[in-house]
């Protein structure tokens, strides 16, 4: 780094993004993107909107607020579309966090801890239980912003939408932010309590079950005292913070239900098959409601099985030390792609035996 980078940035610890290696062929299993391609629509949506690039995209993204408020059944008003989740929970790190610290569990999506150190605001981690659960009686008495992932990650633990809202009620005097970027694959999601709860704050992405991830699409959900917040913050660092393309490809993504069933359906019917190949194999696995398993096994370490998956062609994730030191996390693929990756792990744990 320059002798010029301003002290408050010398000793950030950026987040680290999953590996998307370039020197050879992998089976990718290890930055949760869907193994399906965008929806058609999305697709020809983006092309058309490419030949208008010459102009900026409307600012207040007036027909993808409708199409999305629309789709989850709030009002445009109480929806902020940005250039993915992350940018919504940066902007909520900002707003909410500073006078208050942020408050979220110790094992969760590395980013929270990275955007609290750059925004300057306090933190406080809480453990999760011995079960890897995120205990809602813990946040109680937060007494500062809680952010909680819901499933969370990586473990894929999915708390009940009456242990969400009792959280919210709880903390009437703070911003609670919940983070639903995996809750299209088997959650129920607490949207619904924004008319109740001026406090409650939701992230969406269209990174996992709507395959956008290289387009960057999220939104924040809220109510309108909030949604006025986030958009103070918005126009003030960028108004044009979502491309034309993206935009068109979201609002196509959203009216293309049909095949938004389809394929996150199939993510969760791989995910139970290779569940249950993993047990057989002698793995443990937490009951995970996200595009991706939590798993450790029995007898293998997670260092040696990761490097002799990686040898074998297949990349997963891997947070070393603590009590993740042998646990890996594995998106899941297409169904064809994870019985591949089940003989493969078979036979590696036959032969480490």
């Amino acid at each position: 780094m320059s002798r010029f980078l301003s002290e408050k940035y010398q000793k950030l610890s950026p987040y680290v993004p999953g590996e998307q290696p370039r020197d050879r062929g992998y089976i990718k299993l290890n930055t949760n993107e869907s193994p399906f391609p965008p929806s058609e629509k999305a697709i020809r949506g983006a092309r058309e909107a490419a030949e208008r690039l010459m102009l900026y995209p409307d600012p207040e993204y007036k027909l993808l607020r409708e199409a999305f408020a629309k789709d989850i059944g709030v009002k445009p008003s109480q929806v902020i579309p940005a250039n993915g989740s992350d940018e919504i929970l940066d902007m909520a790190f900002a707003a909410y966090c500073g006078d208050s610290p942020a408050v979220f569990p110790d094992i969760t999506y590395g980013f929270y801890r990275v955007f609290a150190n750059k925004r300057g605001a306090p933190f406080r981690e809480i453990p999760l239980g011995g079960g890897f659960e995120v205990v809602p009686a813990d946040y109680f008495a937060a007494e500062g912003t809680v952010f909680l992932a819901n499933p969370n990650a990586p473990t894929g633990k999915l708390l009940s939408l009456k242990d969400i809202e009792s959280v919210v009620a709880a903390n009437t005097q703070n911003v609670v932010v919940i983070d639903e970027a995996y809750i299209d694959f088997g959650g129920e999601s607490c949207v619904g309590l924004i008319n109740e709860y001026e406090n409650l704050l939701v992230t969406r992405t269209f990174s996992k079950s709507r395959s956008m991830a290289g387009a960057r699409l999220g939104f924040g959900i809220a109510c309108e005292s909030l949604i006025q917040d986030l958009e103070t913050l918005r126009r003030s660092t960028n108004p044009y913070n979502v491309n034309a393309m993206t935009a068109a490809a979201g609002i196509c993504s959203i009216a293309d239900r049909e095949y938004f069933d389809s394929c996150r359906a199939e993510i969760i019917r791989a995910r139970g098959e290779f569940t249950a190949e993993l047990k057989n194999m002698g793995f443990s696995c937490t009951d995970s409601k996200a595009n991706f398993v939590f798993a450790k096994h029995k007898s293998v370490g997670g260092g040696e099985l990761y490097e002799k998956l990686r040898a074998n062609g297949v990349l997963v994730r891997r947070f070393p030390g603590g009590r993740t030191e042998d646990h890996l996390r594995i998106t899941i693929g297409t169904s064809e792609t994870m019985r591949a990756v089940a003989g493969i792990l078979k036979r590696i744990t036959e032969e480490t035996k």
